[in-house]
């Protein structure tokens, strides 16, 4: 172990290898002191990274740090002194009396050192990816909200969605990309790449009426299954394949065929314009799916926004059951909080998608701050220059987004993809924001240095009110 006069530092790229996934793990130091610091064996003992007090807890220090998985252990340097937490797992190892916890994709066995946790419901993020809200921190004081207004609030947002329809969301003016399902799976990826949209909705001229949906997702699994099966795409193979063969196997791949070994045939999710919006809503979250054509659009105007006089909506993110946290030391979650480097490979980030159920993948330097976001749509950005076709498990994540940045919209500027918010904004805000076109999600970062603190999407608002 080094010195205790070393200079903090902090640099997770130097402990982990190119294109190793990360899991933020939120440490806290509840036993006051004037400076206080966290090492361990996830960055090998040989730096110390800072801890910052919590604001209005003057004895609680808290730091977030990304580790790969494994068995960890850890201890904290107090005002020139190493401590360990006696709260937390702890054992005697080469260091002395050190504090310990596992980074595994299971629910580790460890008890929780917070029971209010307990109280919070799991929630997801884009249909998967299950986690223990954590946005609690130790010893913070916390607004407080009777089970009465809650339900109350929850009781007039569902009435307002129940009083407006699918119809008064529709733009005043705009275009609708629909394919036609004989169309060539090549032909369906450059076009919804040069409309820069993820996603149009499937019609099948021999049956009259729409069937389905292609979206960003169905070009990862076709990417991902030629990546794992370690073959090439070749222009001919997209050219041939038709956009219905790849429907028809996809539900071969994912076992969807009747007694008779036939695939069965997934029935269109859609709204009609004069659905109300609970209902639309409601459909999103039974469905599992993200999103929802509205069938025989026509010219409308937006809805407003739902009164800011709830005192649901005036209660801070962090205080409410709401989004996917980075976990504190010692919660057990289905699945860790994921997050990637640029270094990272862009086969790993596809893997992550579809195997985690999520929309999209944060993003971090080497200091876990936010630098972008990875999404399902951003796939469309291999048609340029035919990307698609070469090796991805030697493409990085940042190779992948710079396609995107070339070809200019829908990618826009970072600040337009990175959208982000504070543990401390109002669940009004929060969903002001999701409510701008093309906004699903937001990432919540730390103030000041970006870091990574968890992800709210548009699923978990429709859960929390309506769920």
């Amino acid at each position: 172990m080094f010195a205790s006069d070393m200079n903090p530092a902090r640099d997770a790229g130097r402990v982990t290898t190119v294109g190793t996934v990360l899991f933020p793990i939120q440490f806290t130091w509840p036993h006051g002191g004037r400076s206080v610091f966290l090492s361990g064996s996830f960055n090998r003992w040989t730096e110390l990274v800072p801890m910052s007090q919590v604001e209005g807890c003057p004895n609680v220090f808290q730091a977030v740090y990304a580790v790969p998985l494994g068995c960890h252990e850890y201890k904290f340097f107090v005002d020139g002194e190493w401590r360990h937490d006696e709260r937390q797992p702890h054992k005697t190892g080469e260091y002395g009396i050190v504090n310990t916890f596992d980074a595994i994709p299971i629910p580790a066995e460890v008890p929780l050192v917070h029971p209010r946790s307990e109280i919070l419901n799991n929630m997801e993020v884009d249909d998967g990816l299950m986690h223990r809200v954590s946005a609690v921190t130790l010893n913070q004081a916390m607004p407080r909200i009777s089970e009465e207004d809650v339900t109350a609030s929850r009781h007039r947002i569902a009435v307002y969605l129940q009083g407006h329809t699918a119809y008064e969301l529709l733009p005043e003016s705009g275009k609708v990309v629909a394919l036609d399902v004989a169309l060539p799976v090549k032909q369906a990826f450059h076009i919804l790449s040069e409309q820069g949209i993820p996603l149009a909705p499937l019609w099948d001229f021999r049956k009259g009426k729409f069937v389905g949906v292609i979206t960003a997702s169905d070009f990862i699994l076709i990417l991902r299954e030629l990546v794992n099966n370690r073959s090439n795409l070749t222009e001919e193979e997209l050219e041939t394949h038709s956009i219905a063969a790849w429907k028809e196997g996809k539900a071969y791949l994912k076992g969807q065929v009747d007694g008779h070994g036939r695939p069965i045939p997934k029935e269109l999710i859609y709204a009609s314009p004069s659905e109300n919006l609970k209902e639309v809503a409601l459909k999103i979250l039974q469905s599992g799916v993200a999103i929802v054509p509205i069938i025989h659009l026509e010219d409308g105007s937006y809805v407003k926004h739902c009164p800011a006089s709830l005192p649901l909506l005036q209660l801070p993110v962090y205080a409410i059951p709401l989004g996917t946290w980075v976990p504190r030391i010692g919660e057990s979650s289905s699945r860790p909080f994921a997050m990637l480097r640029l270094t990272a490979s862009l086969s790993s980030a596809l893997d992550m998608l579809v195997e985690a159920h999520v929309s999209s993948i944060p993003i971090v330097d080497d200091n876990d701050s936010l630098v972008d976001v990875y999404c399902r749509s951003d796939i469309m950005a291999l048609a340029k220059g035919r990307a698609y076709t070469h090796n991805l498990n030697e493409m990085t994540v940042h190779q992948a987004l710079q396609l995107g940045l070339d070809s200019n919209p829908p990618y826009g500027t970072r600040s337009q993809r990175c959208q982000m918010c504070l543990r401390t904004d109002t669940l009004l805000k929060v969903m002001e924001q999701l409510a701008n076109p093309g906004v699903r999600r937001l990432v919540i970062v730390e103030a000041g240095s970006n870091r990574v603190e968890g992800i709210i999407s548009l699923t978990d608002i429709f859960r929390f009110l309506l769920g």
